[in-house]
């Protein structure tokens, strides 16, 4: 059975570990990290001494899934919107050796319901390159959609132009209003 947790600085170990070449670490943190490979001291200070980069105090949540077997996932949570609505998953990342056996799914539903019941969010959004249709479809799994946008959303990592697909999930609550 997962469960989640807030992260501790334990956890950057085993989590750093899971990130085994560059183009995945791209992948994971989209750039907001300067340099492959990552230490525990880099999630560490990131998300201990920095807030995850966020200005507000109580914007950040890292969380950790975990099953009797140890850490199993990880990814952050951070409100995008002065009014505390909109919830943005980030990081997201599962036990490499554990891929493809449903645990990313079921960790995105336990961070929804922690996002949605807790922290009374009415959407999470998150950004998925197009180059990583495995995490794509582990959102579509756990009930995201994509969102139609104006604009492409294009970065430019290792010299590549990476696109990012939108996705969203709306709050059942803010449905029926």
């Amino acid at each position: 059975m997962l469960r989640l947790r807030p992260y501790k600085p334990c956890d950057a170990k085993t989590i750093a570990g899971w990130i085994k070449d560059e183009i995945s670490f791209r992948k994971w943190c989209s750039d907001r990290f300067e340099s492959f490979p990552i230490t525990a001291e880099d999630i560490n200070r990131k998300y201990i001494n920095y807030n995850g980069d966020c200005m507000e105090e109580d914007n950040f949540y890292p969380m950790t899934a975990f099953d009797e077997t140890g850490i199993v996932g990880h990814l952050i949570l951070r409100f995008t919107d002065a009014e505390k609505k909109t919830i943005r998953f980030g990081f997201v990342i599962v036990d490499d050796t554990k891929r493809g056996k449903g645990y990313g799914k079921e960790m995105l539903m336990l961070a929804q319901q922690f996002a949605f019941s807790i922290l009374k969010a009415e959407k999470i959004t998150l950004g998925v390159f197009d180059n990583n249709p495995s995490a794509y479809y582990c959102y579509k799994a756990a009930g995201f959609r994509d969102v139609q946008i104006d604009q492409e959303i294009i970065c430019n990592i290792l010299g590549e132009q990476w696109k990012i697909t939108e996705l969203e999930l709306i709050s059942n609550k803010s449905q029926k209003a």
